[in-house]
């Protein structure tokens, strides 16, 4: 292979990673607007509008993953199994230790209010 050939090469992979980067910034864009603006801006149920945030917030992971940590769904290597097992765990604690901390600091603050 020439020196021509493998610098077009290159160039190429750059363009379509370039195009990647591109596509992922703007799902992620439109997948962070939508719920801010439901939000905002209609008089949606509550439990409507948590579900489409929730809906937003998966979806917006997925997108993470494949456009920017170049994760694909189709045969995952052991490293990229691994990343996503310890990503779920450090958002499992970091979860789960700001609900427990929510609701100790509620039932001493507000004895009398709880259900």
């Amino acid at each position: 292979m020439s020196h021509r050939q493998l610098s077009e090469q290159e160039a190429r992979e750059k363009s379509g990673e370039l195009r990647s980067y591109l596509w992922g910034f703007g799902l992620a864009l439109i997948l962070t607007l939508i719920p801010f603006g439901l939000a905002a801006y209609t008089q949606m149920a509550a439990g409507t509008l948590y579900l489409v945030i929730a809906g937003c917030a998966v979806i917006q992971i997925v997108v993470h993953f494949r456009f920017f940590l170049h994760i694909t769904l189709a045969r995952n290597k052991r490293e990229d199994l691994q990343l996503i097992l310890f990503t779920v765990l450090i958002l499992a604690i970091m979860v789960g230790g700001t609900l427990w901390i929510l609701f100790n600091l509620y039932y001493r603050m507000m004895p009398d209010m709880l259900p």
